[in-house]
């Protein structure tokens, strides 16, 4: 049985119907693209998070689909930022309370603003971290928006070609 995470008791608390997907972890490539094999989903319908630092407002998290890349430009002109940039992977746990490849916007350490691009409204399911690395939680989208109190906002661009 799959374990209950901070993220899967607070969709408990508010009723929400969700799904939870196990898959087996490669600490060596925790791509959404890879999750999203794994769960049997196309990667635009895995959301990941990404948590930045604006110079005025300090921390938000950014959530995209697992194709596309963050467009910091964007992020930084819908948080009212003029710079702004990833947090480093070393200050992710002790920010949020999650590892890389297990953050998500459900019940974080603290309550930070949340952006979800606007993609996020095309699906009728969409999967997003469970917390934990190796879970993923499949729901309606309009309930990941209602449990994170996020915004929408066109926060994602096609990933540049390595």
């Amino acid at each position: 049985m799959a374990p209950k995470t901070n993220a899967v008791r607070l969709l408990d608390q508010m009723g929400v119907r969700y799904e939870l997907r196990e898959y087996e972890v490669d600490p060596d490539d925790l791509a959404a693209e890879t999750v999203a094999t794994k769960i049997g989903l196309p990667a635009e319908q895995v959301f990941k998070t990404l948590v930045a630092r604006g110079e005025r407002n300090g921390v938000c998290m950014a959530v995209i689909p697992g194709d596309q890349e963050l467009n910091l430009k964007a992020l930084a002109a819908t948080a009212g930022e003029r710079k702004i940039e990833l947090v480093h992977v070393k200050e992710l746990q002790g920010l949020m309370g999650y590892i890389r490849g297990g953050v998500t916007a459900l019940a974080a350490k603290r309550e930070f603003p949340v952006y979800v691009d606007e993609t996020i409204e095309l699906f009728d399911v969409v999967s997003i971290s469970a917390g934990l690395r190796g879970l993923q939680i499949l729901l309606a989208p309009s309930d990941y928006l209602r449990a994170t109190k996020a915004k929408l906002a066109d926060l994602s661009q096609p990933k540049s070609p390595s």
